[in-house]
């Protein structure tokens, strides 16, 4: 459901995806690679998409590049499918942040910054107002932290693990849907596609 002709010319003109420009250059051999060119380039080297779909997620930008089915132009017969089907975009939309690596999630980021916050309260506590008879206690509620941040870390790996899957499994039968509902003549998915991102205009 991403719309490889966009990636490309994403990647050449939006600011946001330089990293990504950058090293298509060094496959191409060009500073000034082509929409074409890049497009074979995605093609050949899925770490260049990969890379793309990482920053739109980071961003909270979809790679989803499939609008929701016009319900009120079908058919009856086509109809409870593209139900399904538009319910099925809603909740890929809504989960696809967890496909990202959770090393690289913005939740583990904000764990460790919690944390670093209370180290650099610990030491505060103990050094500047020369609390040192409080030390042990002040040090156990740091430990008793970690555990929780640990605690919490480990929860949400296993969300992300769990929500990762779920979202891999419906889009293969998503694609395969609307797939169908094109042979069956309900819709063209051409139709469907979203060429450019509003976000970036």
């Amino acid at each position: 459901m991403i719309h490889l002709p966009r990636v490309a010319y994403e990647i050449k003109n939006i600011g946001l995806y330089d990293l990504v420009l950058q090293d298509v250059q060094k496959i191409a051999g060009t500073n000034n690679p082509t929409q074409d060119q890049i497009l074979e380039i995605i093609k050949t080297n899925p770490q260049i998409l990969e890379d793309y779909e990482q920053i739109n997620i980071e961003y909270n930008l979809s790679n989803i590049h499939i609008r929701d089915i016009d319900l009120s132009s079908l058919d009856e017969s086509c109809r409870e499918e593209a139900k399904e089907i538009n319910k099925n975009l809603a909740h890929l939309r809504e989960i696809e942040k967890y496909t990202l690596d959770f090393e690289q999630s913005s939740t583990l980021v904000i764990i460790f910054s919690i944390e670093f916050f209370v180290l650099f309260s610990v030491q505060y506590f103990i050094v500047l107002l020369d609390l040192k008879e409080w030390q042990l206690l002040i040090y156990s509620i740091f430990a008793t932290s970690i555990a929780i941040a640990y605690w919490y870390a480990k929860k949400e790996q296993k969300k992300y693990a769990i929500n990762s899957k779920i979202f891999k499994e419906k889009y293969v039968k998503t694609v395969a849907m609307i797939d169908r509902l094109e042979k069956r003549g309900c819709i063209k998915k051409s139709d469907l596609i979203i060429a450019t991102c509003e976000e970036h205009v």
